[in-house]
């Protein structure tokens, strides 16, 4: 992850609007083993970015890390806060620089970052999100900003996961799903013997599943750079547009 905001800057994470403003931590929330959501109390009058957008966030008077914003600009508005997914690794909670912090801590907020946007302007009939792992984060903001923005399109999630305990966010996809808002599709890549779903890293067999009309599709890559790479080959090869096809480039979380 990059520590500063110059490394950011040559990955391609461009300001929309100049600011570093510093806010209050509200609450950190489990949201699966290896995760945690963070709320930073935000006023969205003072902070305005697009569903897709990044941040560079750290302790005041530390080093900045970036991650991507986890909630639509409607819901940040709605909640007043701006919620980060920060995922454990292989570090212990408490020596993760934000998790280690209690609420009402000052932090610095730079940003936002960023041009893995969802567009002002939809024109194809189906869209198309992949996620693995922490790469939901992002797409989570863009579902939501799309299921209130472009109700009519048909939308669909592929999401992989190491386990079945560690997809962020399922009851609200779920919910999309139930109400037929969304076609929901998981993978889970490791040994889970509770786990009767799709197996694997997403891959051609998994798309066959859920791309229905490749030519008019628009889609949308986040996760590690070889589910990125490999899912973006893949989904040239039956037949998306290279065009239509938006990726995170700046992967490694």
């Amino acid at each position: 992850m990059a520590p500063d905001r110059r490394t950011a800057e040559a990955a391609g994470y461009t300001r929309r609007v100049p600011l570093l403003l510093t806010a209050a931590l509200r609450r950190v929330d489990p949201i699966t083993p290896r995760s945690r959501l963070i709320s930073i109390a935000v006023d969205s009058a003072d902070f305005c970015f697009s569903a897709g957008q990044a941040v560079l966030v750290g302790p005041a008077g530390s080093a900045l890390r970036p991650y991507s914003i986890a909630c639509s600009p409607e819901r940040a508005a709605e909640i007043g806060a701006i919620e980060l997914l920060v995922g454990l690794g292989q570090a212990a909670e408490q020596e993760h620089p934000l998790l280690s912090l209690a609420p009402g801590a000052r932090l610095e907020v730079d940003g936002p970052l960023g041009t893995f946007l969802f567009p002002a302007v939809v024109e194809a009939p189906r869209l198309l999100f992949i996620a693995g792992g922490t790469g939901i984060a992002p797409l989570r903001a863009m579902l939501d900003h799309a299921s209130r923005a472009h109700p009519s399109v048909r939308t669909s999630l592929m999401y992989s996961a190491r386990r079945a305990d560690e997809f962020a966010f399922l009851p609200e996809f779920e919910a999309l799903a139930a109400a037929g808002s969304l076609e929901l599709h998981r993978t889970v890549t490791r040994e889970d013997e509770d786990w009767e779903g799709l197996r694997g890293r997403i891959g051609r067999a998994h798309f066959d599943s859920v791309l229905h009309d490749p030519a008019h599709t628009l889609c949308f890559v986040c996760g590690p750079p070889q589910m990125v790479e490999a899912s973006v080959t893949t989904l040239v090869g039956l037949g998306v547009p290279d065009a239509a096809i938006r990726r995170e480039e700046w992967g490694r979380k």
